[in-house]
């Protein structure tokens, strides 16, 4: 039976979340095509605000400089069928979110409730403008706790690690697949043991497995979620 409420306002949400190189960029870019709505990739807003304090020299570690850079930065992310821009007081910053010090960081300013309150404001904001597909990592628990739509997806450390080196071009070799699977991991760990929105699936979400599927495979078992909850027609 498809859901009557509770809505965000009259727009759609399909909450993807999960662990790192689980596929999550692939899925909802590929379900917001299918449904002609907006991707969201929330870890680009994360590393946004990553590379602010890095440009800063501020420690990503120490919560209360970081508090000094969100009372005052204003991170733009402008949604765009197929991509998006981020903006960092108004200067395109787009293309430098996907280094591997950006990455480390983003993932060091993500355990701070501050920094998390930070972008649950912003992240509501556009789910209140827009039909979305948005990934990330509490969007189903604690961003949109009501969305229409939730998936977690899951995949083995290997798999995951293969993806991402893939991702970010990364010419394998043993040592750079270990340390590439190293940093995976303890992402993983700082995102389940975080004492603010941890990793975690939603008591109601879909839970794919997406080891031995294929990007398209999970896009349809997503759509097949998105069709049971809502009129497509």
């Amino acid at each position: 039976m498809k859901k009557t409420v509770p809505r965000i306002g009259e727009h759609l949400v399909v909450a993807i979340d999960g662990p790192a190189g689980v596929g999550k960029t692939t899925v909802a870019g590929a379900v917001a095509d299918k449904l002609s709505i907006y991707h969201i990739d929330t870890g680009a807003m994360y590393r946004a605000l990553a590379l602010k304090a890095i440009d800063e020299g501020i420690d990503c570690l120490r919560e209360d400089s970081l508090d000094e850079i969100i009372e005052d930065v204003v991170i733009e992310y402008i949604p765009q069928r197929g991509g998006y821009k981020v903006l960092v007081d108004s200067v395109d910053v787009t293309d430098r979110l996907r280094t591997p010090e950006v990455t480390r960081a983003s993932s060091d300013i993500a355990v701070h409730r501050s920094v998390r309150e930070f972008m649950v404001s912003l992240q509501r904001g556009i789910g209140e403008r827009y039909d979305i597909t948005m990934e990330g990592r509490d969007i189903g628990t604690v961003v949109f706790p009501n969305a229409q739509v939730k998936i977690f997806l899951t995949a083995s450390s290997i798999e995951r690690t293969r993806r991402r080196m893939i991702q970010d071009n990364i010419s394998y070799n043993p040592t750079e697949f270990l340390r590439v699977m190293n940093e995976i991991e303890a992402r993983d760990l700082n995102d389940s043991q975080r004492i603010f929105a941890p990793l975690r699936p939603a008591s109601d979400a879909k839970i794919i497995d997406t080891t031995c599927l294929t990007a398209s495979e999970v896009v349809e078992i997503v759509m097949e979620e998105v069709r049971r909850n809502w009129d497509t027609s």
